[in-house]
């Protein structure tokens, strides 16, 4: 195939899951069935962080970032890969359609791990420096983290759409996927496709196994800090505030690493979309129903707006 200049942008083919067509029915309600599960169950985090005066803490404000992120995560991908499922044909997006469901996806998923190694940093200050926790998480220093996590997403997302979307495309490419996500695209450009896919796939590892390597750093300490407890009651306490976030993690950086850093060779398309499916549209339903069902906090917020909002007998 010849590739195209960059004066005529071509027009990607999502291929989705047309290739099989006895799955996409049941996938297209699976699909909605799980965003709109994700919907509400983010919504309700975020609300209930915003309105319970016993969720207002620097974990839970990390936790409404978290439900945030994943709201916008799930819906750049999800109505799409909704027609895709709806339709026995590959479905067509522009070029710069494609460049910008990259890049926020790139922007989102980024300031995700980054928040997720916010709200370890919360748990290691909260167990290891109790005495400097209000200092270490203060509101300021919280916000920044916050900005911060946005800014290395966007800086992520604009070195990588940059170096990929400046690659020559075939006149006519087809992504082998439901979505525009990095690897799949990057191997449809006709030229400098080793020196740039090494190139992305390195800063790819470095930017998902730097918060991650922090993260473990982090339970590291905390683990130290809980053997050195002498009652097992207090050890199950504190263990299980730091539970659902570890659980959390362990969802997120495993998927990611599977996707991203196992070797590709041997991998098959279909085992690369059920592996994305997985962790664009199944983990942002998960997370805040682990958070709900494994955090007495809460649930006990739940309970008590619950009982707020049912009418007077």
């Amino acid at each position: 195939m010849t590739g195209v200049n960059h004066t005529t942008l071509p027009e990607f083919l999502l291929l989705g899951f047309s290739d099989l067509k006895a799955l996409q029915g049941p996938l297209f309600w699976v699909v909605l069935l799980v965003y709109l599960v994700t919907l509400l169950s983010n919504s309700l985090i975020i609300l209930l962080t915003q309105v319970s005066p016993a969720l207002h803490s620097p974990m839970y404000f990390f936790l409404r970032q978290v439900s945030v992120v994943e709201l916008f995560y799930t819906t750049n991908i999800v109505p799409r890969t909704l027609a895709n499922l709806a339709s026995p044909h590959p479905q067509a997006i522009s070029f710069q359609g494609c460049a910008a469901q990259m890049y926020i996806f790139i922007v989102l998923g980024m300031s995700e791990c980054c928040l997720l190694m916010a709200m370890a940093y919360d748990r290691y200050a909260a167990i290891c420096q109790p005495l400097h926790y209000s200092t270490l998480l203060s509101p300021q220093a919280c916000m920044t983290m916050v900005g911060t996590s946005w800014l290395i997403g966007i800086i992520t997302a604009t070195t990588h759409a940059s170096l990929i979307f400046s690659l020559p495309f075939p006149s006519h490419p087809i992504i082998p996927h439901f979505l525009c996500d990095i690897l799949p695209v990057l191997r449809l450009a006709s030229a400098g496709k080793h020196r740039s896919e090494i190139s992305v796939m390195t800063a790819t590892v470095v930017f998902i196994m730097v918060p991650f390597s922090l993260i473990v750093t982090s339970y590291i300490r905390i683990l130290g800090a809980i053997l050195a407890m002498a009652s097992t009651q207090s050890r199950r306490k504190v263990f299980s505030t730091c539970s659902s976030h570890l659980l959390v993690v362990c969802l997120f950086f495993g998927t990611a690493s599977i996707t991203y850093i196992r070797p590709q060779a041997g991998s098959s398309v279909t085992t690369d979309r059920i592996l994305s499916l997985f962790y664009t549209v199944i983990t942002p339903m998960l997370n805040p129903i682990i958070y709900t069902l494994r955090n007495k906090d809460v649930t006990r917020a739940l309970q008590h707006l619950m009982k707020r909002q049912s009418p007077l007998p």
